[in-house]
């Protein structure tokens, strides 16, 4: 157990620091984890809206990456964008811009093929055609994680898969807890978390799991 805890700690911090300075990206972490706490309360009561919910989530996420988190050279870090890219656990950014060309084409797929070859019955109103492309997006959403976890599972062992999986899932929960005093710092005019460079997370500790290379 101490094992997961200390590669969960380290895949977090790495996330943290190389991906989340922004205090407009931190901020849109926190609407997107609240909103994903709205999903994860609709998923068995009504998963076509969980499943619009969630992508709604996911876009205000990767928002903040793609426009408002720096990309390049990291000098708080000292890292290049390719380190950090090389070391990411979960979806990089070529990975994610695969994922959401994969969610776009969704609903233009669905448009041309309405019932998606037999899964679906023929949509008798627009809603019936929403409600579908929310299955469609959730089949995606759940699939890209276990995508992922599985190319881990082989690449870099199953311990590593499984705690990405659990880092992934429970996001939203550590997002809030982090990240709450982000838009009170962004109205004082802070555009870059400062303190990442003398943040403590158990470094000695954290640094027993072997960072991904």
């Amino acid at each position: 157990m101490s094992r997961f805890n200390d590669t969960l700690r380290t895949q977090r911090w790495d996330d943290y620091r190389y991906y989340h300075q922004s205090r407009i990206n931190q901020t849109l972490h926190l609407i997107s984890a609240v909103i994903f706490l709205a999903c994860y309360a609709l998923l068995f009561k009504d998963p076509a809206t969980a499943g619009v919910v969630g992508w709604l989530a996911m876009l205000t996420r990767q928002t903040g990456h793609f426009f408002f988190e720096p990309n390049g050279y990291d000098s708080m870090n000292q890292a290049t964008n390719e380190y950090k890219e090389a070391i990411k656990v979960g979806y990089n950014q070529n990975r994610k811009i695969v994922l959401l060309i994969v969610w776009g084409l969704a609903p233009v797929a669905l448009f041309f093929f309405p019932t998606l070859f037999g899964i679906f019955a023929p949509p008798v109103a627009r809603f019936d055609f929403v409600r579908h492309v929310g299955l469609v997006w959730l089949v995606i959403g759940i699939g890209g994680g276990l995508f992922r976890m599985m190319q881990l599972f082989i690449t870099r062992g199953a311990s590593t898969g499984l705690v990405w999986i659990f880092k992934v899932l429970t996001d939203p929960f550590h997002n809030i807890a982090l990240y709450y005093k982000s838009p009170l710092a962004l109205l004082r005019g802070e555009l870059i978390d400062t303190s990442i460079a003398s943040a403590n997370w158990n470094d000695e500790e954290a640094e027993e799991a072997a960072h991904l290379t």
